[in-house]
């Protein structure tokens, strides 16, 4: 009986114990000084305890990923550049053909993307008599035909905007552009037969 009043004895006492205990805490901890169980909290942008920034800028010299660089300015001598040596990566040259050729796939995405972007001013068929321009909110568009434009003259535009028309680059990515620049030079071929 004496064991007995023993084991219920240490029973209530390690009960006693347990139940002090939180347990929602560590009670604990290996490496208390590191920050492995209590991290540090940054504000974002702010800076750290050394004085850098929380928020790593990328390195110098490397391109976000599904960027392409473009290396002609917003200024006239970047347009002329572009209209003399800019060329498509979307041509592909078939053993059969001598002429570059863009898919069939590219050329409807770009008439596609031309009915949203561009169709409003400057018409289904490049004429420049699109809705805007014909209800007077938008004047003087050009007709394609009157242009004196090239595959590289026309990305260049979607790049940075000309005159009225302002540029596309946040709105279409580097492949929709040069989908539309071929569209674009398909309308200008039909207007000049």
């Amino acid at each position: 009986m004496k064991s007995f009043i023993k084991i219920i004895a240490v029973f209530v006492i390690v009960l006693t114990c347990s139940s002090c205990v939180d347990k929602q805490k560590r009670q604990v901890q290996y490496m208390a000084d590191t920050d492995m169980y209590t991290p540090v909290g940054y504000e974002t942008y702010g800076e750290t305890a050394d004085g850098e920034a929380s928020v790593r800028k990328p390195v110098e010299g490397t391109i976000a990923r599904g960027q392409v660089p473009y290396d002609y300015p917003d200024s006239q001598t970047g347009y002329e550049a572009a209209r003399d040596s800019l060329r498509s990566p979307l041509k592909i040259q078939l053993p059969t053909d001598s002429i570059a050729q863009v898919s069939k796939k590219d050329m409807d995405n770009g008439k596609y993307l031309y009915g949203i972007y561009c169709a409003a001013c400057h018409g289904d068929k490049g004429d420049g008599q699109g809705s805007l321009a014909q209800n007077g909110k938008i004047l003087g568009v050009p007709n394609y035909k009157d242009r004196d434009i090239t595959e590289g003259s026309i990305y260049h535009v979607l790049m940075y905007g000309k005159g009225i028309m302002g540029s596309h680059s946040s709105q279409i990515n580097a492949k929709e552009r040069w989908q539309i620049t071929h569209y674009v030079e398909e309308l200008r071929a039909d207007l000049l037969k």
